[in-house]
């Protein structure tokens, strides 16, 4: 058995098939983040993985999905990546609003097996890629996704540098709950959202998140 296919087992294993709140998704889920995150450890003997980001639809995420469907324009015939991915939600949200190519992009193995299964479950196709982007040449794409990329500032500050670096050849296109170390300027709120999340991954049944266009 590959790495691929014992990663796609613990998942349907250990997750269940849930819709997305308001969107025409479905996704395989957990429904707590430490247990999974220890079975995770324990899978893999490896005790400094990531927590399970590809197990639940962020409220970021969850923002950009909506959006991107509720504006396909953005991504129709384009060739689109959606970085540190997770789960897919919004590449798969991007490949049904009629993306010429989409990629998936996160460090995480795990989160190839989720987005292969994911993908799957929604009926389109995703390519993957599990190196580090931030450290070398972007990818060739018109359009940057990413949901949730502030929940720490080293993180934030990493992103934020890497899409600076684009050009004014791609759009890029941020979800975000509103956390800390987002930073607000040079970036054009596009929309706002409230989103159904679970306490057990935030800190409310229901979070605003927003959407931003990065000004190039």
């Amino acid at each position: 058995m590959s790495d691929l296919t014992a990663r796609q087992a613990f998942i349907t294993a250990q997750t269940t098939i849930q819709p997305v709140p308001g969107l025409p998704i479905r996704l395989y889920q957990a429904s707590e983040v430490t247990p999974l995150w220890l079975m995770t450890e324990d899978d893999m003997a490896h005790a400094r993985l990531p927590p399970p980001f590809w197990a639940f639809p962020w409220a970021g995420g969850q923002a950009l999905a909506r959006y991107i469907l509720e504006n396909p324009a953005i991504v129709q015939g384009r060739r689109v990546v959606d970085i540190a991915c997770g789960s897919g939600l919004v590449a798969i949200a991007a490949a049904k609003a009629g993306a010429a190519h989409v990629l998936a992009n996160d460090i995480d193995p795990y989160c190839e097996a989720a987005v292969s299964l994911n993908a799957d479950l929604n009926g389109v196709a995703i390519d993957f890629h599990g190196g580090d982007l931030l450290a070398g040449p972007a990818p060739e794409a018109d359009v940057f996704l990413a949901g949730d990329i502030c929940y720490e500032k080293p993180m934030a500050d990493a992103m934020l540098t890497f899409f600076r670096r684009l050009g004014a050849e791609s759009s890029v296109y941020i979800g975000d709950p509103h956390r800390s170390y987002f930073p607000k300027e040079g970036l054009r709120r596009c929309a706002d959202y409230d989103i159904v999340t679970t306490a057990d991954i935030e800190d409310a049944s229901v979070k605003p998140a927003a959407v931003w266009k990065l000004d190039t």
